[in-house]
């Protein structure tokens, strides 16, 4: 049986010269499925849980078109890759709810640093304990999947020096959270959180990595991913989905893959410094993605993101395809050999391209390669 999936995809809305507009309160409002950001230049759509992968992608895939569909009967509007305002616009926020008051609190406390479109990959969980000790092994490789969708070296028309503009001035929140030792941890600290007010209510906990459910911090129920830059190419995030859910089959298959149990570490100060190599870790990687050099968990000892990330691969592959989705998780390989977007990107760049001329290739490629798909296997899938 594999582990049940589900998305939440935010995306950009603009022109097809890359230009971003906000036309969150008119698709809103037209289409059943798209929810609100608090800026309305994105807008948001949830794929339900699913196990099986071809029904995943075609989830994808399916509100996507509808989008472009509907985007084409308010004028010439499209659907805008990348993960920051890459062409311009960061000085100034665009309320998508003007009476909201926990958006007004986010455009007072953060501004247009959260205006960013992005990936959250969910994964379902029974066990309140295995999900904890999920969030504790992916919150130490969450870095990882950071390397395979980084997707915004752009900001404001000019490149940033990070491959993940995004994660680079994202503000986490709160500033530090810890390593959650169990689901007992968890509870009290996000109620220590509220009481003080770092955090506003039981959603604002922005992290690389969380546990979710319908009663925070109580009844929890998945694994929710929140690092992932936009990935457009829904083989691509199929893929990063794979790389997660073969290693999270992994832990549950081995009891011990636990940071806490088998870092190598000094135990009386282990969970403090794996969260220190986590925060560490990352902000490598929004600069430097795949080529990064990080710290491994285990040891503490260097090494370059991508040697880690095929390293885990070589290590899940034969559980993928004991359970049939290697296939899916296959195409980690062509990423990990031509780069991810934002390294494509600024190799477009290094050759004399500028970043509207990038951004509208990539659009015009996107809207493509999503009309095959959906031509392809929604409609086989269907019948």
């Amino acid at each position: 049986m594999l582990l049940c999936k589900g998305f939440e995809v935010e995306i950009f809305t603009g022109k097809p010269d890359g230009t971003i507009v906000g036309l969150s309160d008119r698709i809103v409002r037209d289409l059943q499925g798209f929810v609100r950001e608090p800026d309305t230049r994105n807008v948001e759509y949830t794929t339900a849980p699913l196990c099986c992968y071809e029904r995943l992608l075609c989830a994808l895939v399916r509100p996507r078109v509808q989008l472009r569909n509907y985007l084409k009967t308010q004028g010439d509007y499209t659907l805008i890759p990348g993960s920051t305002l890459s062409l311009g616009g960061s000085d100034r926020f665009y309320r998508s709810d003007p009476q909201n008051p926990y958006h007004q609190y986010i455009e007072d406390t953060y501004g247009t640093k959260v205006v960013t479109a992005s990936i959250h990959i969910n994964v379902g969980f029974d066990d309140m304990e295995k999900l904890m000790q999920a969030c504790r092994l992916v919150r130490l490789e969450a870095p990882l999947y950071l390397a395979l969708s980084a997707s915004s070296p752009f900001l404001d028309g000019q490149p940033t020096g990070y491959h993940s503009t995004r994660w680079a001035v994202f503000p986490q929140t709160p500033s530090y959270v810890p390593l959650f030792e169990d689901h007992a941890h968890h509870i009290r600290w996000v109620n220590e959180q509220l009481t003080k007010g770092t955090m506003q209510n039981v959603r604002h906990l922005w992290l690389s990595v969380r546990p979710n459910g319908e009663h925070r911090p109580y009844n929890l129920n998945r694994l929710e991913l929140r690092i992932c830059d936009l990935m457009v190419d829904p083989i691509a995030l199929l893929a990063v989905t794979a790389l997660l859910e073969a290693r999270l089959t992994q832990m549950l298959l081995t009891p011990d893959l636990d940071p806490l149990l088998q870092s190598q570490l000094p135990a009386q100060t282990r969970a403090e410094d794996l969260a220190a190599i986590a925060y560490d870790n990352e902000k490598a990687v929004a600069r430097k993605s795949l080529a990064a050099e990080v710290r491994h968990w285990q040891n503490g000892r260097p090494i370059i993101v991508e040697d880690w990330i095929q390293d885990i691969y070589n290590q899940v592959y034969p559980i993928a395809k004991a359970k049939g989705f290697s296939c899916f998780l296959s195409p980690v390989q062509k990423i990990l050999r031509e780069g991810n977007t934002a390294q494509k990107w600024l190799r477009q760049y290094e050759k004399g391209l500028s970043p509207q001329e990038i951004l509208r290739q990539g659009i015009e490629i996107t809207r493509l390669e999503e009309a095959e798909l959906e031509d392809k296997l929604c409609q086989v899938i269907a019948v």
